[in-house]
């Protein structure tokens, strides 16, 4: 084993700390404390009121008991500040800076902080807190930057802060102690860190550097893959099971493919079941397990639904082999899947194998690497329905976005956050047009400290109407969140079977990807207008920090249903698969270079010290230069639009020179345990190749745990609250749920059950609409004929002499 960077007796069962944030950092030497000390009576010797120094203040929150003093053990000069807990259940205590326009120092947005204090402690729960001033909001809490190690010495601590938002003119800090036992502190430093370094030089045309490039891969992929997992070796798993092809269902058929990206090959893997449709996430030794899929379609006439099973496999991404696990407790076709951070997987929604809604919550035990008893396990008996977006949240509550697939969202206002322990549904408001949100896309904004949930877009495949433009974002820290619209969906060309032409209206698009990317903006791609037809081609840039987007460069493939983006270790996306409604699919892979890959090198990480990493740790690595921050992205496991795992977790950094200390985050429900990608990103957004590294550590909170560093996040909620109903065994669920009248063609032809608002009712503009589709010729199953496609009722839909015979007004 590699000698680890520092001690690692902060291992213990009580993980606390909200984990670091920092966006933007610039690393350069930093300046000397003496230089520009911008505290104001630092080192505690002017005296002020209420036993306090001048410009500080006692301040903290929750269930303890505590003491403010000021000590004569100093570092320097007779005074320092000591905080000491003697009793605690929750919450903190912290010594600040007053926030006041006297004492607060002055900062300028856009630029960062050295931050630096000398102190001794007594307890491993304490960390330098960051405050700061809107000139709108007024004061709030900003961020928790680092965890402080114990110390029986004076010892030195320093870290940067991140760029400091826009609006913010002034900010105030300093240590929290949410644990038993004291911390004495003295000597506070803050320093203006230097300007960046110069603009880069563009190494591609003008548009490239501005917009990107699309490029289209020779070799295409051989699978018809729905599902995208980047595992821990650099590769991508690339999963299709029958490839929503009956064909291939019928024979047995099923199949996935590993690509690798560094020669562009693809190697097939023996696929032991239909995983068309399934659920799948990472485990934290770097595993996928993936959860059932499809035991059987649609029936030729539409009385019988798609079918889930209970199986459930490992991919082990050593071996490139399958094995099975136990089953779970019902069958769920679309299942979502989501992480905690004890490792535990929870999963719900999907189809039973009888063609129900599932209403059973699951639950994958990491400790014992199987699906827990159905008695084991918290249910609400509450259906989510399809792909339901699961995000966790930084206490370890779920919150459901929103973003889902098929037709209409789940009863109220959309979105809900679900708290596991307590058993209860609280809904959240503020989701626009919560019914036509199919196949929108919702991701954990850079960074996940600020709890921030952006969603995107989606429509509805059963009243089929124009995709819609609308995003959302949501603030889970505030205490009684709610949705707040987003700026529209830029518009692009759609190909309405005639040719591409611009967006009009109110158009949009649902079947979006959003991939999250190393310089902490978020790509949006691919789409269609309707169900399963009308591709739209638009990408754009979403910025966290402004709230804008962005146009760049559109992916030149049609990038619809059972298409998927995802971000790759060297800084690149992927973009594959399109699955429209006559059945047929696009095997051609398509790679977007951001433009941060064209503003000349890049830097690189020229060694980690350690690539096992613990919650709690600093951790060494060296760069080949100035670099402006450091993050942890989880891989992707993407379907659908969905990927609830998805995040960037900041990692806040201390610098000598081309050693930089990372301080990972102690809280768990932030970055769940497993393989992450490390990247170091430079102060012009360019990012290096990632590195790999492993982050596991004590299971997360228990009920004899103290509770996690948290403030009162979403805990004033003040919508409808559910607990557990009555038991029951599923939902009905109607067998068109995926938007498909089966009366036409075959199982993996989608006629959709509603068209498109511009085709008329009747036989001839349907049918037209089906011709410039190439849906080609379609068997009528049975004897009904809901669509009227087949008026002279020979058994092809759309023939010759449907289209000629008078038609009804």
């Amino acid at each position: 084993m590699k000698k680890r960077l520092v001690s690692r007796h902060r291992r213990r069962t009580a993980l606390v700390g909200v984990g670091a944030l920092t966006a933007g950092l610039l690393l350069t030497s930093p300046q000397s404390a003496s230089a520009a000390n911008l505290i104001k009576n630092p080192g505690f010797e002017t005296a002020g009121s209420d036993d306090i120094p001048y410009c500080w203040k006692k301040s903290g929150w929750g269930d303890n008991d505590f003491t403010f003093e000021t000590v004569a053990d100093a570092h320097s000069g007779g005074k320092a500040m000591k905080v000491t807990l003697t009793r605690r259940v929750d919450g903190d205590r912290k010594a600040l800076i007053t926030e006041s326009a006297e004492c607060a120092p002055v900062v300028t947005p856009g630029k960062q902080y050295d931050l630096g204090l000398w102190y001794k402690s007594t307890t491993p729960d304490t960390s330098v807190t960051l405050f700061r001033h809107d000139a709108t909001a007024g004061w709030q809490y900003w961020t928790d930057l680092k965890t402080l190690e114990m110390a029986a010495g004076w010892t030195e601590a320093t870290v940067r802060t991140p760029e400091v938002p826009a609006g913010t003119d002034r900010i105030a800090w300093g240590v929290s102690v949410y644990g038993t036992g004291s911390v004495t502190t003295d000597d506070y430093t803050m320093d203006q860190v230097a300007d960046p370094v110069p603009d880069p030089v563009c190494t591609g045309t003008a548009e490239e550097c501005a917009n990107g490039r699309w490029d289209v891969l020779p070799t295409q992929n051989p699978v018809r893959s729905m599902h995208s997992v980047v595992l821990n070796n650099g590769k991508v798993l690339l999963i299709a099971g029958s490839g929503n092809s009956e064909q291939m269902f019928e024979a047995g058929t099923f199949t996935s493919a590993v690509y690798d990206p560094e020669n562009g090959t693809y190697k097939q893997i023996p696929t032991p079941k239909d995983m068309f449709c399934a659920g799948h996430v990472q485990l934290q030794d770097g595993r996928v397990l993936v959860m059932s899929g499809n035991k059987g379609y649609p029936s030729a006439d539409g009385t019988i639904g798609y079918q889930g099973y209970k199986d459930s496999y490992i991919f082990d991404p050593v071996t490139e082999t399958y094995s099975k696990t136990n089953d779970m407790n019902d069958g769920h076709w679309y299942p979502s899947a989501t992480v905690l951070g004890n490792g535990d997987v929870i999963s719900f929604g999907g189809l039973k194998e009888d063609s129900t809604g599932s209403v059973t919550a699951e639950l994958w035990s990491d400790a014992e690497q199987k699906w827990l008893e159905l008695w084991k396990v918290n249910q609400t008996w509450s259906y989510w329905g399809l792909y339901p977006s699961m995000i966790l949240m930084q206490d370890g509550r779920l919150f459901y976005s929103g973003s889902h697939v098929f037709g209409n969202n789940i009863p109220g206002t959309g979105s809900a956050i679900y708290d596991y322990g307590a058993n209860t549904v609280t809904q959240i408001p503020g989701l626009q047009n919560k019914d036509q949100r199919d196949q929108s896309a919702s991701v954990l904004l850079p960074p996940a400290q600020d709890q921030k949930v952006l969603t995107i877009g989606g429509g509805n495949i059963d009243s089929n109407p124009d995709a819609n433009r609308l995003t959302d974002v949501i603030d889970l820290k505030q205490p009684n969140p709610s949705y707040v619209a987003g700026p529209p969906l830029p518009q692009g060309t759609v190909d309405l079977g005639n040719g591409k032409v611009p967006q009009t209206g109110n158009q949009g698009k649902m079947y979006v990807s959003a991939v999250l990317l190393p310089d902490g903006k978020v790509l949006e791609t691919g789409g269609a207008l309707h169900n399963r037809a009308d591709p739209v081609y638009e990408s754009s840039l979403y910025d966290p920090a402004t709230g804008t987007f962005d146009p760049v460069a559109a992916d030149p493939e049609e990038r619809g249903y059972h298409s998927s983006a995802f971000l790759l270790p060297d800084g690149r996306v992927m973009a594959t698969g399109d699955n429209p409604g006559n059945g047929s699919w696009n095997h051609d892979v398509s790679i977007y270079t951001p433009p941060y890959l064209l503003k000349g090198q890049r830097p690189k990480i020229t060694s980690v010290i350690d690539t096992e990493w613990t919650y709690g740790d600093t951790q060494r690595i060296t760069v080949d230069r100035p670099i402006a921050k450091a993050e942890l992205i989880r891989p992707a496991a993407v379907t659908h639009s969905s990927d609830p795992n998805q995040r960037f977790v900041d990692l806040p950094l201390s610098v000598d020179g081309n050693n930089v200390d990372l301080n990972v985050t102690s809280n768990p429900n932030l970055a769940p345990p497993g393989w992450y990608m490390l990247f170091a990103v430079d102060a012009n957004g360019v990012p290096s190749v990632a590195k790999w590294v492993h982050l596991q550590g004590p299971s997360a909170l228990s009920a004899t745990d103290s509770s996690a560093h948290v403030h009162d996040f979403a805990d004033d909620l003040k919508g409808k609250v559910t607990g557990p109903g009555k038991k029951r065994t599923s939902q009905k669920v109607g067998p068109t749920v995926s938007g498909c009248d089966r009366h036409y063609g075959s199982v993996n032809v989608c006629v959709p059950t509603d068209f498109p608002p511009a085709v008329k009712a009747t036989t001839k503009s349907r049918c037209d609409w089906l011709k410039k589709n190439d849906y080609g010729r379609l068997k009528v199953n049975g004897k009904d004929d809901p669509l009227r496609l087949d008026p002279n009722r020979d058994g092809i839909a759309c023939g010759k002499g449907d289209v000629t015979r008078r038609q009804p007004a």
